[in-house]
């Protein structure tokens, strides 16, 4: 007995300390707790082959989000969907982009739209001697004959996704700046078989459907470097060699709708969430207490050690708390109560029997483990499946919070509930100590 008592006294201290370690770190708060920035871009796969679909769709997500990451933005999120209603539809792929803490959507749109999209095409010598011998266009407006010579650009397939690394360069005879690039394996494979293949044709580089140089190609280049001159200023290579480094996206991205959620909502909805925390905490106290007496105290206990390791594992994994999450975390303090709920019916029982207090409680935890058990790992795996098919972080965030729950809950429920019983129990087994232990009205 005074084993287990000194046991409880180090469970609580060390319980306490969490505690008050909690209290120095903020959480990881979502969008819509913390305010911030929902924007939904249309990403037009048009060019696309089916197959290479899904890696683009991926190096678009990884791309924007090294992009959103430079902006000092705490737990962002990107992610690509499908949008189901909107399959077959030229927006159906879409890319989702939630920055907490910013609420100026414009400015953030237009930060993540600096990123380039740089392509590489080709047009014949033929061709472009038949553009400038044409009659036709000379009588044509400057805008339409400068659409009429990109036209002449077809697509390579080799694009900025390709490009591992630019940089700030100097042209050696005139000095003029330009941006020098260089190509992953696969890049440097397809730029020299587009070189090898195109002698005496250009290659026209593109900068966000701008053309922005064609050089002719006067021989194979297999070294997996390349140039981008024009009549830049260096300021103007700079930033090109600054967002090709952030990286410059696979695919053409078109901003469809943005949500803006202030600070002050945010706050509302984390002061409801405790609020309905505090409320569901008391109200199963009382219950616990009222009806199961002792046992219920304890149990009361071993809850409240329950949301202190709950709150630190949060920080410590860390979760990125959403409302959805709170709304998990507060279900689970519900069904943290069910396994002791489980056992307590089961003591009862035992005294029914006629068995002694010590003899009741050892064997009520003994005989609600199975019950415990299954239907804690049935919670897992629904849990598991909610994370894993999620396709929003709505659904994955409750699902992780709730997995998480479940799992601690246990802990709490088996041991320490029974340290924190067997440290307070009665010894002796008496009319008075028979009713501490028992619940309800009596024993029957």
């Amino acid at each position: 007995m005074f084993k287990q008592r000194i046991k409880a006294v180090y469970v609580l201290i060390f319980a306490l300390l969490i505690g008050y370690w909690t209290t120095l770190h903020p959480f990881h708060l979502g969008l819509d707790l913390s305010g911030g920035t929902h924007l939904v871009y249309s990403a037009d796969v048009s060019k696309l082959g089916s197959a290479d679909i899904t890696a683009s769709m991926a190096s678009l997500r990884d791309v924007v989000e090294r992009r959103v990451n430079t902006l000092g933005v705490s737990e962002p999120i990107v992610q690509t969907q499908l949008g189901g209603a909107l399959a077959g539809a030229g927006n159906a792929y879409k890319l989702i982009v939630e920055l907490p803490g910013v609420t100026d959507a414009d400015q953030a749109a237009a930060e993540i739209g600096k990123t380039p999209v740089l392509e590489f095409k080709v047009a014949t010598a033929a061709d472009i001697k038949a553009f400038q011998a044409s009659t036709t266009v000379q009588s044509e407006s400057t805008s339409t004959q400068a659409a009429a010579y990109t036209a002449l650009f077809k697509d390579t397939g080799l694009t900025g996704r390709m490009v591992s690394r630019a940089s700030v360069q100097f042209n050696s005879t005139t000095n003029a700046p330009q941006v020098g690039l260089n190509f992953t394996a696969e890049g440097a494979k397809l730029f020299g078989s587009i070189t090898k293949d195109n002698i005496g044709n250009y290659i026209g580089i593109f900068l966000d459907g701008n053309l922005v140089s064609a050089p002719v190609v006067q021989a194979e280049i297999d070294g997996g470097q390349a140039q981008i001159t024009g009549s830049f200023q260096l300021a103007e290579v700079q930033t090109i060699v600054r967002d090709l480094n952030f990286g410059a996206l696979p695919v053409p991205i078109s901003l469809i709708s943005t949500q803006t959620i202030g600070p002050s909502l945010g706050q509302a909805a984390v002061n409801g969430g405790i609020f309905a925390g505090i409320i569901a905490f008391i109200i199963i106290s009382i219950f616990l207490v009222l009806w199961y007496r002792l046992p219920g105290f304890v149990a009361v206990i071993a809850l409240a050690v329950y949301t202190v390791f709950m709150l630190a594992l949060f920080k410590l994994i860390p979760v990125t708390l959403s409302a959805a999450g709170i709304a998990g975390f507060i279900i689970t303090i519900g069904m943290a109560v069910d396994a002791n709920i489980l056992i307590f019916e089961r003591m009862k029982e035992e005294l029914r029997r006629g068995r002694g207090i010590s003899d009741a409680m050892h064997e009520g935890f003994a005989r609600a483990w199975t019950s415990i058990r299954d239907s804690n790992i049935s919670s897992i795996i629904t849990g598991a499946i909610l994370y894993y098919f999620g396709s929003t972080a709505i659904i994955t965030g409750f699902a992780l919070v709730f997995v998480v729950g479940v799992l601690v809950s246990m802990f709490t429920a088996i041991t320490a509930s029974r340290m924190f019983l067997y440290a307070v129990a009665p010894r002796k087994t008496t009319r008075l100590s028979t009713f501490l232990i028992s619940n309800g009205f009596g024993i029957k």
